[in-house]
């Protein structure tokens, strides 16, 4: 294969795997189970981040127009997950495959530990050659704990198991750089590091079944890019698409990964819900530390300390105009902090090795 990747996330969205009437698409599924099995076959990792429970769930049963949305949502999530990973189950079984069911919620990144215990889950299920499903728990997730859609949890799978790849599957053949429908627009082939405005050629229309849009697919993608992973945003209803994207055979986007950060790094980029506190830095401590030398975060540059925290907790660093510039893990408490803003001579706030630089920033 072009590209080679060896440990490979695959994230198939709802409208990939649901007909237009809502119910699930099993030809897809089987179709998609064939190629995730021909890449197993030649020796790579493959994780697969899926939606298609709700779809599953509807296939099964009816629900009232008049029920509330969330509880609807839990029903048919709660039946159709286990009908969703039956039917993977049943299918990769045909090409001798195991798979296992890994159901998550936000909550479970938010603690190094829980991070930690989760990521050792998914290492003994590669070493022993089972193929992991993930959803999110949608039967206890509430509204505003979930994840934007499952394009985040993938960058999130991606980043906590150093993937090489992440392969976005939708209904589109990538970022166009401009309306999809217009005959004009053409497929964004490759999207650079540096790249953080989307809003100008990216249409904020999302899709038909699934939560999240293009631009937020775009900075999700950028995100996990930078901390040295490649992402493709590809046509999940094409013939043999993963193939294809992994020999380079077909258009779609592929975001430029930059140099491989650390794992702790790649931790602290997806932290940001379970930030303790905020710094505010001056203009010379956000060109320091967004330039391209190593640069830790010195008290001198600090203009004001908001929130309590402790050692060891993640804290969101701003600048002067209270733009975010990076997430980091402080070296000392709030308390500490406080005292030695603006001193020279103290020891750093974030150390570098902690420190994780949004894309806008750098």
């Amino acid at each position: 294969m072009a590209l080679n990747y060896n440990r490979i996330v695959v994230k198939i969205g709802s409208n990939v795997l649901t007909q237009d009437n809502g119910m699930p698409d099993l030809a897809r599924m089987q179709h998609l189970v064939e190629q995730v099995s021909q890449i197993k076959s030649l020796g790579k990792e493959v994780i697969v981040v899926s939606s298609g429970a709700v779809a599953s769930g509807r296939s099964l049963i009816k629900v009232s127009e008049k029920a509330d949305a969330v509880a609807s949502r839990q029903l048919l999530a709660s039946i159709g997950q286990v009908k969703l990973i039956n039917t993977y189950s049943e299918m990769f079984s045909h090409f001798k495959l195991l798979c296992a069911q890994v159901l998550v919620t936000k909550e479970d990144f938010r603690d190094r530990l829980h991070y930690l215990n989760m990521q050792s889950c998914f290492r003994i299920l590669l070493q022993n050659n089972v193929i992991p499903i993930v959803n999110e728990n949608d039967v206890i997730s509430v509204t505003e704990l979930m994840f934007t859609d499952n394009d985040e949890l993938a960058g999130l799978i991606a980043s906590m198991l150093d993937a090489d790849a992440l392969i976005i599957l939708s209904n589109v053949n990538g970022i166009y750089n401009g309306d999809p429908k217009d005959e004009k627009s053409e497929v964004i082939r490759e999207i650079a590091s540096g790249t953080t405005s989307f809003a100008s050629f990216v249409s904020t229309q999302r899709s038909q079944f699934g939560r999240g849009g293009m631009i937020t697919k775009c900075h999700m993608a950028q995100k996990v890019a930078q901390l040295g992973i490649s992402v493709h945003i590809a046509n999940g209803k094409t013939e043999n698409i993963l193939p294809k994207v992994l020999n380079e055979e077909v258009v779609n986007t592929r975001f430029i990964p930059k140099k491989t950060a650390s794992g702790k790094k790649k931790w602290i980029a997806h932290s940001e819900h379970s930030a303790k506190g905020k710094v505010l830095v001056n203009e010379g401590a956000r060109a320091a530390l967004t330039s391209s030398k190593a640069t830790s975060l010195l008290p001198v540059g600090i203009i004001q300390i908001i929130g309590d925290f402790q050692k060891g907790d993640i804290i969101k660093l701003l600048d002067e105009q209270e733009k975010p510039i990076g997430l980091g893990i402080a070296e000392y408490g709030s308390d500490k902090a406080l005292e030695r803003v603006g001193q020279v001579n103290q020891k750093p706030l974030v150390h570098y090795d902690y420190l994780f630089l949004t894309p806008e920033a750098s």
